[in-house]
C-alpha cells in the first residue's frame, strides 16, 4: 500500500486535498483524523504538519508526500522532488531598513531573521556571506524592529507588510517556490499513478476543449490558432466543404482564439470544461 504525505493545516491542505479528489483518491472525511486508508487504490494517507513531510518522506516512513519546495529545501532531507504541482507559489526575499542594504555583500556578520535558517544558510553559504541566523516561526517582519535582528529573510508578495515595518527589500531572489511532489526515492509503481493523475488534473486545470466548424481550405490557417497538444483532430461534416475542429486550449487564452477563429471564418465555436486527462 502506497503511503502518501498530505498537508494538514496551512495554504497547502485544501488545495492538495482537492487535487487528490480530482484525482480519483478518497481521502479523509474527518478533519481531525490522522490518516485515511482508500483500499480501492490502494493508498493510504497521512495527515501532517507540511514543515515535517519532507523529513517523513525523507526518512523512509512515507513514499511520497505533497508540500513546498521551499519546507523541502529548508528540512535539508533527502527526499526528492518529482514534479511541480503549480499552487502554492511564494517567492522568498531579503528586507531591511530603508536604505542600510544594498546588497548581499551587505549581510556579512550581521543578524538576519528567518523561518526558514536551513533555506537561507545554504543560500548565503553558496554566495560566500556569513551571516548569524535568528531562527522565528512568525512575526518575522516584526524582527528588526523589536531589536532581535538586522534584516529578514522571509516570503514576499506585495511587499505592503514589510513596508509597514519600515523594511524594504534589497539583493537577489533567494527562491521562487511552489507546491511540489516528493519521493523517498523507493520505485514503487503507486508512485507513477499518482504522479500521472495529478498531472491530468493540472492539465484539466489549465486547459478545455475547443470545437469549432470551419471551411476545409481554412483548415491548416486554423491549425495555427489552435495546434493543440500534438494535432487538433479534424472531422469531415455532412458538407464536404466544411469540416469540424477539436482541439485543447489553454484557458487563459480562451476568448481571444475564439475571437481569432471567428474572424478567421469558423463557426459554431464551442468551448467545454476537462473533467480528467492523461497527457
Amino acid at each position: 500500500m502506497l503511503r502518501v504525505a498530505v498537508p494538514n493545516k496551512g495554504s497547502l491542505s485544501e488545495i492538495a486535498a482537492d487535487m487528490l479528489v480530482e484525482a480519483g483518491y478518497t481521502g479523509r472525511r474527518d478533519p481531525r483524523a490522522l490518516s485515511a486508508v482508500d483500499p480501492r487504490n490502494d493508498v493510504e494517507f497521512f495527515y501532517l504538519r507540511p514543515r515535517d513531510i519532507a523529513t517523513y518522506v525523507g526518512s523512509g516512513a512515507l513514499d511520497v508526500g505533497i508540500t513546498g519546495r521551499d519546507l523541502l529545501l529548508d528540512s535539508g532531507s533527502t527526499a526528492t522532488e518529482i514534479a511541480s504541482l503549480d499552487f502554492g507559489d511564494s517567492t522568498f526575499r531579503f528586507a531591511g531598513p530603508a536604505g542600510r542594504f544594498a546588497g548581499l555583500a551587505d549581510l556579512a556578520g550581521i543578524r538576519v531573521a528567518t523561518s526558514y535558517p536551513g533555506l537561507v544558510g545554504d543560500f548565503l553559504a553558496a554566495q560566500g556571506v556569513s551571516a548569524e541566523l535568528v531562527r522565528l516561526d512568525g512575526a518575522v517582519e516584526s524582527a528588526v524592529k523589536l531589536g532581535v535582528a538586522d534584516a529578514v529573510a522571509d516570503v514576499v508578495s506585495t511587499g505592503s507588510t514589510l513596508r509597514a515595518q519600515g523594511l524594504e527589500i534589497f539583493g537577489p531572489v533567494i527562491l521562487d517556490s511552489t507546491a511540489v511532489l516528493i519521493s523517498s526515492g523507493a520505485a514503487l509503481p503507486g508512485i507513477d499513478t499518482l504522479h500521472r493523475r495529478l498531472r491530468g488534473v493540472l492539465v484539466a486545470r489549465q486547459y478545455v476543449l475547443m470545437d469549432y466548424d470551419l471551411p476545409l481550405e481554412l483548415v491548416e490557417a486554423a491549425a495555427q490558432i489552435t495546434p493543440g497538444r500534438e494535432s487538433p483532430t479534424v472531422s469531415p461534416l455532412r458538407d464536404p466543404a466544411w469540416v469540424a475542429v477539436r482541439a485543447m486550449v489553454a484557458k487563459t487564452d480562451t476568448n481571444s482564439v475564439m475571437d481569432e477563429l471567428y474572424q478567421l471564418g469558423a463557426r459554431a465555436i464551442i468551448v467545454s470544461s476537462i473533467h480528467a486527462a492523461r497527457i
